[in-house]
């Protein structure tokens, strides 16, 4: 019998949404939506886009449609993860270049302030403080939020980062 998601058991959970092949947009839209039908979910904001130049992976790749989406969710993280996993399938992911183009790619970057390291997934996600692809749209939303490891701020990291280049904030809502 599934598990009905009430105050007690939800959890909040920040996923960042990645893409560069073909229309990143609805497929943004279409994992959005997927995630909000499963009845253990339900998203809660989604953070401005961002068009961002590749890091990393092979060069010519096109530029990365970027965002954040938040989620109150009953799951577990690895059932998150399976989850989403399903929704990138979905979408036509491919995983056959690290770093690679991909169609959709949904990244599980804190939930709540939970500290896990397993084989498949480790959360907080390792890089996000790394990266002005993660924090500004999760700075958009969650200004106050604080890495669990790192005990700043997302602001905080994010005034931290090297100046930014190349990335251009597109559109506010979608």
């Amino acid at each position: 019998m599934p598990q009905i998601m009430t105050e007690m058991n939800k959890s909040r959970a920040f996923l960042g949404f990645g893409g560069n092949l073909g229309d990143p947009l609805s497929r943004f839209c279409r994992g959005r939506d997927k995630l909000d039908e499963h009845p253990q979910v339900s998203v809660v904001s989604s953070s401005p886009l961002y068009q961002t130049p590749p890091v990393g992976g092979p060069e010519g790749q096109p530029d990365f449609l970027n965002a954040v989406v938040e989620i109150h969710t009953g799951l577990l993280p690895l059932e998150l993860l399976q989850l989403c996993g399903k929704i990138e399938d979905r979408a036509g992911r491919v995983r056959d270049l690290h770093w690679g183009p991909r169609t959709l790619d949904i990244d599980l970057l804190l939930i709540d302030e939970l500290i896990l390291e397993t084989p498949v997934l480790t959360l907080p996600h390792p890089r996000m403080h790394q990266r002005h692809f993660v924090l500004l749209p999760l700075n958009d939303m969650a200004p106050q939020v604080k890495h669990p490891i790192l005990h700043e701020t997302v602001n905080n990291l994010l005034n931290a980062l090297p100046e930014v280049e190349g990335i251009t904030r597109i559109n506010d809502t979608w």
